[in-house]
């Protein structure tokens, strides 16, 4: 625990960026495959089905109910039958879980498509069944990443996506080549890549002593770690669920919109999760097992003091980087993925589902933070009661917002529930009066207005630049007109930031620097 916390995931952070910027780089393949065109809607809306149940069995269980029950296991110095006996039982549930998951998903494909209203139902619901298998493979690499977590390697974890990353690009352009559809090519990318990425953590898994077996369901349900999992991941159950009928209605209003509409939000949220995903991933992983000690150890002063440092290294990231692609945004568009079937239509919808989304980017990321500081308290009901009431204000809005703004309002309208979202997480942790909630608060409102002011201040010169550059460089080929401003603005944007920091002595990039958060 004397570790900085950010140097602790440092390696994880780095391994992160290769992650997001290979999954950056796959977003990059099927724009140039499909751009925004009806199969591209098929392959999105089939691939967002298993995702919504990852987030469910892998992600969010193993975050809000697995790693602290782990946690106590391991804290409680179990015997290694007894450990082994929950590991087996936790995993045997799991398997049954999600195994029945994905049959009634196959089965249950074409009456899901419906919803959508897509052009090409076909194409949808056979994408839909072949990458419904995803899910057992992602889940198990989540429970192995759980295992791994808990005991501080956060390595294994953080190579896993890029082989994920790495294979469905490789298959895109490999199976594409022999007739294949584009779709169907990067769907076979990533049914393999899933499984590759629970086969490459288990040998780590075994390699830290950690063994188990499947073993009888009725006994499996009976373990009393399992019963702690799944009475803190009901409500959790309750609010993800929200969570993923907010996706479906979201997408069901983008489908109807408008073709182009869907693919054209995914492309602005995978902007969107590369900044995230490098920074703030990382850091609530990271985070997620130190609070977990801090609070089963009653140490509530150093989980103040841990909240309080992330959620301004949340702003001093976010903040920023907000300013800069609002103003920066069509030219990092164009760069990504303008060409072949990525046309000026798909940019025009590309860049509209991004100026509604990106300005919900600071909330978004410390609702990342703010969600495992509850896992922590063993307390995943709060969580839940600020996501239900986020669905809603977000599912009003987009219903709103979709008729005159098409995919534009229902980004904005993301953001706005993000916003919710974290004032309600707030307001719940202030009911733990060991916890210094009014600090971290006025903490952060005077930082992030001093970050919001620098931002500005930074951008202005920019601007002026960026009119200068686009002229310079107009004529040359996609990498350099658009490359070549966008490095040397983001520099220049950089450097102004910093130096305002640094002359009005602001003491957390200091420490930041140092190494000490």
């Amino acid at each position: 625990m004397s570790h900085s916390l950010l140097r602790q995931g440092s390696i994880l952070s780095l391994l992160t960026l290769v992650s997001r910027l290979l999954g950056l780089l796959r977003e990059m393949t099927k724009a140039a495959l499909l751009g925004t065109s009806a199969l591209s809607d098929a392959f999105s809306i089939a691939f967002m089905l298993p995702n919504l149940f990852r987030r469910l069995f892998a992600e969010g269980s193993i975050a809000v109910a697995f790693i602290p029950t782990f946690k106590e296991y391991l804290k409680e110095e179990k015997t290694p039958e007894r450990l082994r006996e929950f590991l087996s039982c936790t995993v045997t549930v799991l398997t049954c879980l999600v195994s029945g998951v994905v049959i009634l998903g196959i089965l249950a494909a074409p009456a899901l498509i419906l919803i959508f209203g897509v052009e090409a139902f076909a194409e949808t619901v056979l994408l839909t069944r072949l990458m419904f298998p995803f899910l057992a493979f992602i889940s198990l690499a989540a429970f192995f990443q759980g295992i791994l977590n808990s005991v501080d390697s956060f390595a294994p974890s953080g190579f896993a996506p890029i082989v994920l990353n790495g294979v469905t690009i490789a298959c895109a352009y490999g199976l594409s080549r022999w007739g294949t559809n584009p779709a169907r090519a990067l769907a076979v990318g990533i049914l393999i890549g899933g499984f590759l990425e629970a086969a490459l953590q288990l040998p780590f898994v075994l390699q830290k002593g950690f063994r188990f077996f499947f073993t009888d369901l009725r006994k499996a349900a009976r373990n009393p770690g399992v019963k702690k999992i799944f009475r803190l991941i009901v409500p959790t159950i309750i609010g993800m669920a929200a969570y993923q009928l907010n996706d479906l209605v979201s997408t069901a209003l983008a489908g109807n919109a408008g073709a182009g509409t869907v693919s054209s939000l995914q492309y602005s949220l995978r902007l969107q999760e590369l900044i995230l995903g490098v920074f703030v991933v990382s850091l609530g992983t990271v985070l997620l097992p130190r609070l977990t000690d801090y609070a089963q150890s009653g140490r509530w002063d150093s989980y103040s003091e841990q909240v309080g440092s992330s959620v301004k290294s949340i702003a001093l990231i976010t903040i920023p980087i907000t300013f800069f692609t609002l103003g920066s945004g069509e030219s990092l568009i164009r760069l990504l993925f303008q060409g072949q079937s990525f046309d000026e239509n798909s940019v025009a919808l590309t860049l509209c589902a991004f100026r509604g989304h990106i300005p919900g980017l600071f909330f978004i990321a410390l609702n990342r933070i703010l969600a495992p500081a509850f896992y922590a308290q063993s307390n995943s009901a709060s969580p839940t009661k600020a996501g239900i009431v986020a669905f809603a204000v977000n599912i009003v809005l987009a219903a709103v917002l979709a008729v005159p703004f098409k995919g534009a309002g229902i980004a904005a309208a993301l953001s706005i529930a993000s916003a919710v979202n974290t004032v309600m997480l707030f307001l719940f942790l202030k009911k733990n009066p060991q916890i210094a909630v009014k600090q971290i608060i006025s903490g952060l409102v005077g930082y992030g207005l001093k970050l919001m002011v620098f931002s500005a201040l930074a951008l202005m010169p920019v601007l002026y630049l960026n009119t200068l550059l686009s002229a310079a460089f107009d004529g040359a080929n996609r990498l350099i007109r658009f490359g070549v401003p966008l490095a040397l603005t983001g520099t220049v944007y950089a450097v102004l930031g910093l130096g305002l920091l640094f002359i009005t002595g602001d003491s957390h990039i200091r420490a930041l620097i140092k190494g000490k958060l």
